[in-house]
């Protein structure tokens, strides 16, 4: 069964946001999911994070939260692989590139 929702903002009789979402096309962005650390990626500082969907996500050392980093100097020192954390995505995946 497809469904659709809509949403609106709206200041002063002016329309400031619509957003269209369908079963089509699902968003992600905003939600947040508990995860596991798939892989870890020196070379880039970063972390790439099952949370469901699939294409794995992509955490970068400088958005990890200080909850994880406690004075770290490195993501492989946070994080470690099969770790399960929290995450929001910020930014929907595009392409063959999961969310962010």
């Amino acid at each position: 069964k497809q469904w659709y929702q809509r949403r609106v903002r709206v200041k002063d009789e002016t329309l400031i946001n619509l957003n269209i979402e369908s079963s089509l096309n699902k968003k992600t962005k905003g939600n947040i999911y508990k995860a596991k650390v798939s892989r870890i990626e020196k070379s880039l500082e970063a972390a790439f994070i099952d949370y469901g969907e699939e294409k794995h996500g992509f955490l970068p050392f400088r958005e990890l939260s200080e909850i994880y980093k406690k004075d770290k100097l490195t993501i492989q020192d946070c994080l470690k692989e099969g770790q399960e954390i929290i995450v929001q995505v910020e930014k929907e995946g595009r392409g063959n590139k999961g969310a962010s």
